[in-house]
């Protein structure tokens, strides 16, 4: 008999790359819910203004950098089925049509990449961005010393640093030439997205990690549930997070590669 085709590497490649971002933006929407909630509710002033000047640096990217993962997951869950994928019973194709109007739905993904880049974050000297890097470096410095999350924490931190280097190259930039801004905004709000992923993916992992080996002390089975999580925080940090080290490429490229194309677009 044939063999399933989930023994196939690349199959279970394009199943958790849908696996990951899904539930990675989920944790991501609940953060920013919690945010809403403390913005609208908290009895505190100054916590109701934090949270809602965080929750405005993360609205673009939840807007872009996950509907944007959802179209390639989606696609990639269609091509898991191969020319089965077009066949309106199977319902992929529905699903892939539906996450192409969402990039769209918000006033386009690229809009809100400028939005990030432009206003929460050049906008005041990346003071916002610094406040979400400050969650990034909490769990850096409480993780570090813990052999069993370095693959997760340090990456992160690399990521981290590496940001706000690239932050302060496209800042200076833009300050003689605005077009800078626009060239590298979608891939800018990319990279952001996956220091977003990244802190939350690490957090799932630290708490996995918790739970396991709270079973392992205890004699007991380990939980399915947090072995997935753990599975899917490793193949988001090594199959997908890398991503970010094309996007600075293409940013620092500059804009002078697309705005000087009259030729090429006549």
């Amino acid at each position: 008999p044939a063999d399933p085709i989930i023994v196939h590497p690349d199959v279970r490649r394009m199943l958790m790359t849908a696996k990951a971002y899904a539930e990675g933006g989920r944790a991501l929407a609940c953060y920013c819910a919690l945010l809403l909630d403390k913005e609208i509710n908290h009895p505190d002033e100054a916590v109701r203004a934090e949270a809602a000047e965080v929750v405005a640096l993360l609205t673009p990217i939840v807007k872009a950098f996950t509907t944007d993962n959802a179209w390639e997951a989606t696609s990639a869950c269609q091509q898991v089925f191969g020319g089965h994928g077009y066949i309106k019973e199977w319902g992929m194709e529905q699903f892939v049509r539906d996450a192409r109007i969402n990039m769209i739905y918000e006033g386009t993904n690229t809009i809100q990449s400028l939005d990030l880049l432009g206003r929460k974050v050049l906008g005041n000297q990346g003071a916002t961005l610094k406040k979400f890097g400050k969650l990034v470096e909490q769990l850096v410095k409480a993780e570090m010393a813990n052999e069993a999350m370095g693959e997760f924490i340090k990456p992160l931190a690399d990521l981290g640093q590496k940001l706000t280097q690239l932050t302060g190259e496209v800042g200076m930039k833009a300050m003689s030439n605005a077009d800078e801004v626009g060239a590298a905004a979608v891939d800018y709000l990319r990279v952001v997205g996956h220091l977003v992923l990244g802190y939350f993916w690490a957090r799932s992992a630290q708490i996995a990690l918790a739970k396991l080996a709270e079973a392992e002390e205890e004699a007991q089975r380990p939980d399915p549930f947090y072995q997935a999580k753990l599975q899917t925080a490793r193949f988001y940090f090594t199959r997908l997070m890398p991503e970010t080290s094309t996007l600075m490429r293409r940013i620092r490229a500059g804009s002078d590669v697309l705005m000087d194309t009259d030729a090429a677009l006549a």
